[in-house]
């Protein structure tokens, strides 16, 4: 089986179900996809992913980045790569490596920039961490339950919400 961008996205989608379960469903119907050709994809990077370190898994699955950058953490710096993807428009999927070439983060990313969303703006999949941390004065990014996800807390007219996301990208607001 082929390994490309389709098969990336399914595999993102996989761990996405943990809190989205209803929208990765109708992903996978509007990419005509299975729920086993999901848990297949997933098997399939799990593979890669441990025989296959830092960047080469995700250049031979998605080709060359539309972005490359460095960021500096303190006195470390890092590369970062990023790309776009065709089911999250406007968001790109951004892969930071460290200099000991491990991948340390991987998320989504706006990259024109954190963009400022209303609490109703705030729609799953459409939003990542940066856009709820630039809109809500005072929130706090923290860890989620499980891998790959996060929470941010945040106040909204004196209430207490958190928002939920996977890979940095928004699947659910609780308060």
């Amino acid at each position: 089986m082929t390994y490309g961008v389709r098969q990336f996205q399914l595999t993102l989608m996989h761990r996405m179900r943990d809190l989205n379960s209803d929208r990765v469903q109708q992903a996978l119907t509007d990419l005509r996809a299975s729920r086993g050709e999901e848990g297949a994809a997933h098997s399939q990077w799990t593979r890669r992913t441990f025989y296959a370190k830092g960047l080469s898994p995700y250049r031979s699955a998605l080709g060359e980045p539309s972005y490359r950058g460095e960021h500096s953490l303190g006195a470390v710096t890092c590369d970062v790569v990023r790309w776009a993807l065709p089911y999250w428009p406007g968001l790109e999927f951004e892969v930071m490596v460290g200099p000991d070439r491990r991948v340390w983060n991987q998320w989504f990313v706006r990259p024109t920039g954190d963009k400022k969303v209303s609490m109703a703006g705030l729609r799953p999949w459409t939003c990542v961490i940066g856009d709820v941390c630039a809109s809500f004065p005072g929130a706090r990014q923290g860890e989620g339950a499980a891998p790959q996800q996060w929470t941010v807390d945040f106040a909204h007219d004196d209430r207490p919400y958190q928002a939920r996301f996977v890979y940095g990208l928004l699947q659910a607001v609780v308060g």
